[in-house]
């Protein structure tokens, strides 16, 4: 299973350094000195596409609004659908807490 040669201890470690974060600016500067720009705005752009297929936004809604490509918004759904639920909790969470929008 893919999962299994993905746990390796370093992507467990990976997972220990997030759950240190203490606040939105140590959040920030862990991903940008992680992830490449590109890659924190398809991140962002994921989770935007998770939030409005969880709202029930179709599929050409969502392509408009966000810019995501079918095949995007398709693994998405997958995920939600058929995922470790990591997507709907992680909503689930969002949207039952105070987020300041502007960090």
């Amino acid at each position: 299973m893919a999962e299994e040669r993905l746990r390796t201890r370093e992507v467990d470690e990976l997972i220990r350094a997030f759950l240190s974060v203490e606040t939105p600016d140590d959040a920030w500067s862990l991903l940008v000195d992680l992830c490449t720009v590109r890659e924190i705005q398809e991140m962002a752009q994921r989770l935007e596409v998770a939030r409005l297929l969880a709202a029930g936004e179709h599929y050409t809604a969502i392509q408009e609004s966000t810019g995501a490509s079918a095949t995007t918004i398709s693994r998405v759904s997958k995920a939600l659908n058929y995922g470790a639920d990591g997507y709907r909790r992680t909503l689930d969470r969002l949207s039952g807490s105070e987020v300041d929008g502007g960090l």
